[in-house]
C-alpha cells in the first residue's frame, strides 16, 4: 500500500521501519525534522505537511501524543483530512480520549473517508519487534481493508467495536498496566527493605500467579535502576487522565486508578515525567527511604 505516516516519535519510527520492511511505500511527516530525516534514510519519502502525506496515500496513519495533537494534525489546516481523498482510510494509532476519536471519525465520514482508531500496547520494544497489541475501533469492512497493514506492526490485531472502542480498550489496558507496575513496586520495595535481594524475589515469583508480562518487562529495569523510557511517565499520566474522564462520564468509580494517577502526577512535578513508567517505583522508594536495587546497583 501507499501509506502516509504522521508522527515519528519513540513508537512511530520503529512502526514505520516495519511497514517499509513489509514492502509498503511510505511518505512521512513530523514537526521534528530529525525524525523525518531518519525515516528517509530508512527508505521513506518526506512530505512537507500532513496534508501532502495524505494526498499521496491509500491509508494515512497518525501516531501522536494526545487528542489535541490528533485534532490539529487530522482536522486542522494542512491536516490529513484536507489531503485525504474519498475512499481512502485514516488510521489513528494514538492513545487518546474515545470522545476525540468519535469526533474525528464523524468528520472523516462526512468527507467520505474511512476512519478507525487503533491504539497500541507493548511500548518501544514491541514496536521494534513488530509485535504490538493493536486494539481497533471502526467499521468491520474498513477494518478488513487495513488488517494486513496493521499486521505488519502487531502480533495481535483485534476489532473491539465501533469508532472509539479501540481507545476504550486501550484505557482499560493502561489501567491494568499502571496498577500492576505500582503493585510490583510496593512488593519489591518491601522485599528489599526486609533485606532480600529483589532479583531473587523476582525470579522466585515470576513463574507463579503473580507472574505477568508487566513483571517480566519492568522488574529487571527497576532492579538495575534503568529507567530509559520505553513508555514515558507523562504519557501514562495522560492515559489515566483520559480513563478517569471517561469513567466520570459513565459514572464508574476507579479508586486504584485515581491513586496511581496521583503518583504519576507527583513524578511529573518532580521532573521525572520523561522516565519510563517503571519509575512509578521511585515514589514508593522515596516514601520507604529504600531503593529496590540488586546489591551493587
Amino acid at each position: 500500500m501507499r501509506v502516509g505516516f504522521v508522527g515519528l516519535g519513540i513508537m512511530g519510527k520503529p512502526m514505520c521501519r516495519n511497514l517499509i520492511k513489509a514492502g509498503h511505500s511510505l511518505i512521512v511527516f513530523d514537526i521534528v525534522p530529525e525524525g523525518v530525516a531518519e525515516m528517509v534514510k530508512a527508505g521513506a519519502t518526506a512530505a512537507a505537511s500532513a496534508q501532502i502525506a495524505a494526498a499521496g496515500s491509500d491509508v494515512t496513519i497518525a501516531m501522536l501524543p494526545d487528542g489535541p495533537e490528533v485534532e490539529a494534525a487530522v482536522l486542522g489546516p494542512n491536516g490529513v483530512l484536507a489531503g485525504a481523498k474519498a475512499g481512502t482510510v485514516i488510521v489513528d494509532m494514538s492513545s487518546i480520549s474515545p470522545i476525540v476519536s468519535q469526533k474525528v471519525g464523524a468528520a472523516c465520514a462526512k468527507a467520505g473517508v474511512g476512519f478507525v482508531d487503533a491504539p497500541v500496547s507493548g511500548g518501544e520494544p514491541k514496536a521494534v519487534d513488530g509485535a504490538l497489541a493493536i486494539m481497533v475501533g471502526g467499521d468491520p469492512g474498513t477494518f478488513e481493508r487495513i488488517r494486513p497493514l496493521l499486521q505488519s506492526m502487531g502480533s495481535t490485531v483485534t476489532l473491539t467495536g465501533p469508532v472509539g472502542a479501540g481507545n476504550v480498550t486501550k484505557l482499560a489496558n493502561q489501567i491494568m498496566v499502571a496498577c500492576n507496575i505500582a503493585a510490583m513496586g510496593e512488593a519489591l520495595v518491601l522485599a528489599t527493605k526486609a533485606g532480600l535481594d529483589p532479583e531473587v524475589v523476582f525470579n522466585a515469583v515470576k513463574g507463579g500467579l503473580a507472574g505477568s508480562t508487566v513483571l517480566n518487562a519492568k522488574a529487571p529495569m527497576v532492579i538495575s535502576g534503568n529507567f530509559k523510557p520505553g513508555f514515558r511517565i507523562r504519557l501514562h499520566q495522560k492515559d489515566l487522565r483520559n480513563a478517569l474522564l471517561a469513567a466520570e462520564s459513565l459514572k464508574v468509580p476507579l479508586p486504584f486508578t485515581s491513586l496511581v494517577q496521583q503518583m504519576l502526577t507527583a513524578l511529573v512535578n518532580n521532573g521525572r515525567g520523561d522516565l519510563d513508567h517503571s519509575a512509578i517505583v521511585t515514589v514508593l522508594e522515596d516514601m520507604a527511604q529504600k531503593q529496590a536495587r540488586k546489591p551493587g546497583n
